[in-house]
């Protein structure tokens, strides 16, 4: 029997039938010679039709004028607080008094308390909605019922959408008699920790630090939820079914998958927050009760933010210089909430090159 009907190569090597018996023949390939060169493959270029110029002209424009703004309001911020500055009788970081602009020629004026309250009273804030947002986060993407899921989450989220002014008559009026029990018993049982030191304030009135950052914290709440949640979601199911199929618990799914993919989302959600609460305005205002006073780093210290002071001497603006004066506090809080966002940016991006 020849090699050609047997479907074995002269050497020995069977060779893939077909179906009916016969053999696949392979075609060699040609092969070209040393100077017999194939001419390079053209290449196609993408169209580039009207719109799309338009479209990138737009997105590119969008990009430049934000940058633009940003460089804009810090260049108006600038250019007013310079000449109230200049007439500025006190170390305008380190000065901690009452603030007298009356006489331009010698004003009296500093951010060391505005700075100090600002802080306090927001980092306060964040350290009570962090926890919480993330309990909100890991309950709605995998503990809720899909029944009870879409609602909570509305809930939480129709919570950003409530005016400050409502916060704030709702915290001076509703929440701070509620919680005056228990400001009074940390006052009196851990008034030796200086966290919770007496205040010339009156603690049962409620027009506090203490008050005003759980206000703050309830109104920063559903920005960081709904960011945290947002990026849980995203977890790769591949990731979490193999945490299940080695017999992980939904509890250790959650802390060793669902959490350390989420960690970045929480932590920008944690900025965005902050960032909100440096800002906050009328909530506090409403609620904290201007004092003289130096602030002593307790939670039951009242006085002003940057944001409440600028906006509750706002119609004593009568010149450029008196308003330079406030301008210059609005220039601190500009770069203090851009150095936020930066580190937040910072962390976020350490933790994706991780």
């Amino acid at each position: 029997m020849s090699s050609q009907t047997s479907g074995i190569d002269p050497v020995g090597v069977a060779r893939p039938a077909d179906l009916d018996g016969s053999v696949f023949e392979e075609k060699p390939q040609p092969m070209s010679d040393e100077g017999d060169h194939q001419p390079p493959a053209k290449v196609t270029k993408a169209v580039t039709r009207p719109g799309d110029r338009i479209f990138s002209g737009l997105a590119t424009g969008s990009g430049v004028f934000v940058v633009a703004l940003i460089g804009l309001v810090a260049i108006f911020l600038i250019l007013r607080a310079v000449p109230a500055l200049s007439n500025d009788d006190e170390n305008f970081f380190l000065y901690n008094g009452p603030w007298r602009t009356d006489d331009t020629a010698h004003m009296h004026f500093g951010v060391l308390d505005l700075f100090s309250v600002t802080v306090f009273v927001s980092v306060f804030a964040l350290l009570l909605a962090m926890p919480v947002a993330l309990g909100i986060a890991i309950y709605l993407t995998e503990y809720a019922p899909a029944r009870v899921r879409g609602p909570l989450a509305y809930v939480i989220d129709l919570l950003a959408a409530v005016p400050s002014i409502v916060y704030g008559l709702w915290g001076i009026y509703v929440l701070a008699p509620a919680i005056a029990p228990v400001a009074l018993w940390l006052n009196g049982n851990l008034g030796f920790i200086p966290l919770f030191a007496d205040s010339p304030v009156n603690i049962a009135g409620g027009g506090n630090l203490f008050t005003g950052g759980i206000v703050l914290a309830v109104m920063i709440l559903p920005i960081i939820a709904a960011v945290t949640r947002e990026v849980f979601i995203q977890t790769p199911k591949g990731q979490i079914e193999a945490a299940l199929a080695l017999g992980a618990t939904k509890w250790e799914v959650v802390r060793t998958t669902i959490i350390p993919f989420g960690t970045s989302g929480y932590i920008s959600g944690s900025m965005l927050g902050l960032g909100r609460a440096l800002g906050e305005t009328i909530a506090l205002m409403l609620i904290l009760s201007g004092t003289s006073v130096a602030f002593g780093w307790s939670l039951f210290d009242s006085g002003s933010t940057f944001a409440t002071h600028i906006a509750s001497n706002a119609s004593e603006f009568n010149n450029e210089l008196e308003a330079g004066a406030y301008i210059a506090a609005g220039l601190v809080l500009f770069v203090l909430t851009f150095l936020v966002n930066s580190a937040a940016r910072a962390v976020v991006g350490g933790k994706g090159r991780a």
